[in-house]
C-alpha cells in the first residue's frame, strides 16, 4: 500500500503580522458565540499557495525538486495586510479572511507557475482562480455569526516574502497540527 501524506505548499508570515492577525480576529468576535466560528490558531496562519491534499509519499522527491527549481528562480517581494473580508461575502459568510495588497504580481505568477508544474506531476487542476487572502476562521453556525464585526479596522502591516514551505497537515480533533517538510529560500 502507498503511504500518503496531506500536503500543501505556503508562506509563512512574521511573528507581527501574526500579532495583527489575532487581535483582528478577536475584535471581529467580540459579539459572536464561540461556537459561531472556529478561529485560525496563531500557530497555523500563512498563506496558502497550493493545497495538495493526500500525496504519495513516492511522489515527493519529484514534488521538492520541482518546488526547489520553481521558488529558487523567483526574488523575495513584499505584500502588505489590507482590509478584512468573507467568502463568498459577509452576508453569508462562510470563510473570514485578512486581505493582502500590494504589488501581488510576483505572488500571482510564482503561484501561477506553481499551478503548472503540480498539475504536471499529476495533481488535478484548482477549480477557482488564485484569491489570495489569510483564513482567519471558518463560519460553522451562519446565524450566530451575523455578529461579526466587520467593521474592525485591520492594522495595514507590510511584510517581506523570502521563502515558500512545503508543509504537512496532520488533521487531528483538536485541529490540524502543521510542520515543515521543505522551505525554499526565494533568489535574492
Amino acid at each position: 500500500m502507498n503511504e500518503t501524506i496531506r500536503l500543501f505548499i505556503a508562506i509563512d508570515l512574521p511573528e507581527q503580522v501574526k500579532d495583527v492577525l489575532v487581535e483582528t480576529a478577536v475584535a471581529l468576535s467580540k459579539n459572536v458565540p464561540n461556537r459561531a466560528v472556529r478561529w485560525v490558531g496563531r500557530e497555523q496562519m500563512h498563506l496558502t499557495l497550493r493545497f495538495l491534499g493526500d500525496t504519495a509519499v513516492s511522489q515527493l522527491p519529484d514534488l521538492q525538486r520541482e518546488l526547489a527549481e520553481l521558488v529558487g528562480k523567483h526574488q523575495p517581494f513584499s505584500l502588505r495586510l489590507r482590509g478584512v473580508g468573507a467568502f463568498p461575502n459577509q452576508k453569508r459568510p462562510r470563510v473570514v479572511w485578512a486581505g493582502l495588497a500590494g504589488d501581488l504580481t510576483p505572488l500571482r505568477k510564482m503561484q501561477a507557475e506553481m499551478e503548472e508544474r503540480v498539475v504536471a506531476l499529476g495533481w488535478l487542476p484548482e477549480k477557482w482562480a488564485y484569491n489570495p487572502h489569510l483564513t482567519l476562521g471558518r463560519v460553522k453556525d451562519a446565524s450566530a455569526a451575523r455578529g461579526l464585526n466587520w467593521a474592525v479596522k485591520l492594522e495595514e502591516r507590510a511584510f517581506g516574502v523570502t521563502a515558500v514551505q512545503l508543509m504537512r497537515s496532520e488533521l487531528r480533533p483538536s485541529g490540524p497540527v502543521y510542520s515543515v517538510r521543505q522551505e525554499v529560500a526565494l533568489n535574492p
